[in-house]
């Protein structure tokens, strides 16, 4: 079956998808956390096939601990399909109301996107959490794993498919692709698909944007930042910037860059390098960091790289202003932290910098959607539109005007026989 009748498909779907009732898409929800965990031999065989093939092709260490989907990465995805289940249902909620006249009122109401076409990479863990979310926002969905993922990639794209159709969800509302060439012709589908979101390097994410007439939610490389001030508690900053670095280094949100005012580096950066050594990372360090610490020289490229790895690059600054520059010319717009006594500082940082995320005194880890009590994550937007940071259920619904009247024509206003009142009313749309 060609990409294009896939697309047709999952389009039909979705007209259904957007009339189910809350109650409908949380015992949907219900039964795919259960066949998981019934299943859950099969997948993780699956898996195991996935990550002794790529060893054999020598795929890169991060991207092996992404690519792992154990009994532990099971539980998480299936906690967070109950934490989903549990959260209000985003199709349906008033955002406005509106009285234009007697007998005449306004509405702005949430409702699914319709279809989206998501390439992501190579963690099943994500496929887990797309399907979910979009089935809990009403979206048809159209996924691409990394080819790294195939088998794994296969068994729970069909064990959400079985436990959905259990459930009484459409049929063929997901369509697991599993080529570039169905990317590409995917790229086309304007008929068919209404966002097309692509989590990937920032010269991938520009591919997708000149080559499809498609809406395209970004999600682009994660340079993120810790910025340690002149006023900090040194306990406190080492202990964020160890987490913010090596609690998952092969994560889109663990942080690649340090950068310390020039009047806190000599007293904080040989207690945090000890840290850090204890870590296996390598510095990769400023002239400044290196004349404190031993560090390999940092070059231009290092401030725009993301590691994915053991290895952080670090800079001395003269203030937080020149921080904030460094952040915002070579960050992603992804997460960034500062970690200061300084509430003035703090609120300065907070203001000025352009990204997604912007953290006081906590660790870059936190930038997750699961973490922020979404449920789950389809991704990190990077872009600004509609969603911005982790997009979980709002970032997946846009609203619909409904207008509700009773005979009214736009003559007698035009005409002046009528006047508009234009009253903010505190109503919930219902029929």
């Amino acid at each position: 079956m060609g990409i294009n009748e896939f697309a047709r498909q999952v389009k039909d779907a979705s007209i259904e998808l957007a009339a189910m009732s809350a109650e409908q898409k949380n015992r949907a929800l219900n039964q795919i956390a259960v066949s998981l965990v019934e299943r859950q031999a099969e997948i993780i065989k699956a898996n195991q096939e996935d990550l002794a093939r790529s060893e054999r092709e020598k795929l890169a260490e991060p991207l092996l601990k992404r690519l792992k989907f154990d009994e532990t990465k099971i539980a998480d995805v299936v906690e967070g399909i109950q934490s989903l289940i549990g959260l209000e249902d985003p199709v349906g909620r008033t955002l406005l109301s509106t009285k234009l006249d007697d007998s005449l009122e306004l509405f702005r109401v949430t409702c699914p996107i319709g279809v989206i076409g998501v390439i992501f990479e190579s963690r099943p863990d994500a496929l887990v959490q797309i399907s979910t979310l979009c089935l809990k926002s009403g979206n048809g969905v159209l996924l691409k794993g990394g080819s790294e993922a195939m088998e794994t990639n296969r068994i729970l794209a069909d064990v959400i498919i079985r436990a959905t159709e259990k459930a009484g969800v459409p049929a063929n509302w997901l369509k697991l692709m599993e080529t570039r060439a169905q990317v590409s012709e995917m790229l086309k589908l304007d008929e068919f698909i209404d966002l097309i979101i692509p989590r990937g390097s920032n010269e991938f994410v520009r591919y997708i944007m000149d080559n499809s007439r498609i809406p395209v939610m970004g999600h682009a490389d994660g340079i993120c930042h810790c910025y340690v001030d002149e006023e900090f508690e040194p306990d406190m900053a080492v202990k964020i910037v160890v987490d913010s670095k090596t609690q998952y280094v092969a994560v889109c949100n663990a942080a690649e860059t340090l950068l310390v005012h020039e009047k806190a580096a000599a007293r904080y950066l040989p207690v945090l390098k000890e840290a850090l050594d204890k870590k296996h990372v390598v510095i990769a360090g400023c002239p400044r960091t290196r004349e404190i610490i031993p560090a390999s020289p940092a070059t231009e490229e290092d401030w725009k790289t993301e590691y994915l790895d053991y290895k952080l690059s670090v800079k001395v600054v003269s203030d937080v202003d020149e921080a904030i520059s460094h952040i915002n010319h070579f960050g992603s717009g992804h997460t960034d932290s500062i970690i200061t006594t300084s509430r003035d500082k703090a609120a300065r940082f907070i203001s000025l910098v352009d990204s997604g995320n912007v953290f006081w005194n906590c660790s870059t880890r936190f930038s997750d959607g699961f973490r922020y009590g979404l449920g789950a994550e389809v991704g990190i937007s990077t872009s600004k539109i509609h969603a911005r940071g982790p997009v979980g259920l709002d970032g997946l619904v846009i609203y619909k005007y409904i207008l509700i009247g009773n005979g009214q024509t736009v003559a007698e206003y035009a005409s002046r026989v009528k006047t508009f009142k234009h009253r903010k009313m505190e109503k919930p749309f219902s029929l």
